[in-house]
């Protein structure tokens, strides 16, 4: 038996009217009419009396309103559990870049982690473009990038900035702050971690007429916490993003070098599909999110 016919009998019941009942679930009188009629024709008895004036339960109409109704009531609370029971169990997949993942989310984590705790978490790096694709697919639940994300279907919501400083060790022979042009003078680790630092390097040294072969690159690579190695090692002078070293600035194992009129600043986004509203743990999950993610980056 369909548990709509129920359903539909115990509103009939309760409102009176077939025409009252139907208006209030959104159907036709003539289908609502044709739900009850199969119920009769199931249960093989008349459960309604039916006038101009509505719609009165039959003796037997009275009886099986009674379990019917304690059959709906049961249902939905199935239903409840169900559900609650999906949400003790959620797994919700984070993807972020790098240095994000690695350094400014744990702090938000052990927040929500607080506030969700029957909820379990992943949290794990990638690349901007693969984190958009991931998130579009539902690969995985949000991710969090630097900039706005390309993809039309994806909503973004700022909660936070980064920026990328040039660093040496704390004894190393550099002035606190040079021009740009003096970087040729010190060996050089150079990241390429898809932050198009770069890029900016050279649109810098294109201006003042070198270019980035004029560098003394030791080698370059994607990895934050290689470059951050050599430049503690003593090795030379790297840019790294602030949230990756701001720990070694504090205890005084690296010192950060200002560079006149030159600076690389980086908004960090939260995004989410478009249509995440039809899913509520979900939905209220990016909503506290971003209450404390800007006050809770680490």
């Amino acid at each position: 038996m369909n548990i709509e016919y129920l359903d539909y009998f115990c509103k009939v019941a309760i409102a009176g009217s077939i025409s009252k009942a139907a208006k209030e679930s959104h159907i036709s009188q003539s289908a609502l009419s044709q739900q009850i009629l199969k119920l009769e024709e199931i249960l093989g008895t008349r459960l309604l009396e039916r006038s101009n004036k509505g719609v009165e339960l039959t003796d037997k109409g009275i009886i099986a309103f009674k379990y019917a109704d304690n059959i709906i009531r049961t249902y939905s609370a199935m239903l409840k559990e169900l559900k609650l029971a999906d949400e003790n169990e959620r797994n919700i997949k984070i993807e972020a870049c790098w240095s994000i993942a690695t350094y400014s989310l744990p702090c938000v984590m052990y927040e929500i982690k607080n506030q969700f705790g029957n909820y379990s978490y992943e949290l794990n790096p990638n690349e901007s473009d693969l984190i958009e694709q991931n998130v579009l697919n539902n690969i995985c639940d949000i991710g969090v990038i630097y900039n706005k994300p390309k993809g039309l279907n994806l909503s973004y919501y700022k909660i936070g900035k980064d920026r990328i400083v040039l660093v040496a060790p704390k004894n190393y022979e550099i002035e606190d702050e040079i021009d740009f042009e003096e970087l040729v003078k010190h060996p050089f680790i150079l990241l390429n971690d898809k932050l198009h630092v770069i890029d900016s390097i050279n649109e810098k040294l294109n201006i003042i007429g070198l270019k980035i072969e004029d560098l003394n690159i030791l080698y370059n690579s994607d990895s934050a916490e290689s470059v951050k190695s050599s430049v503690l090692n003593g090795f030379g002078i790297g840019f790294l993003p602030y949230t990756s070293i701001k720990k070694e600035l504090y205890n005084e194992q690296l010192k950060e070098i200002n560079i006149r009129d030159y600076s690389i600043e980086y908004d960090m986004y939260l995004i989410y599909n478009n249509n995440i509203k039809g899913n509520e743990v979900l939905y209220n999950f990016i909503e506290y999110f971003k209450k404390i993610a800007k006050k809770s980056l680490c």
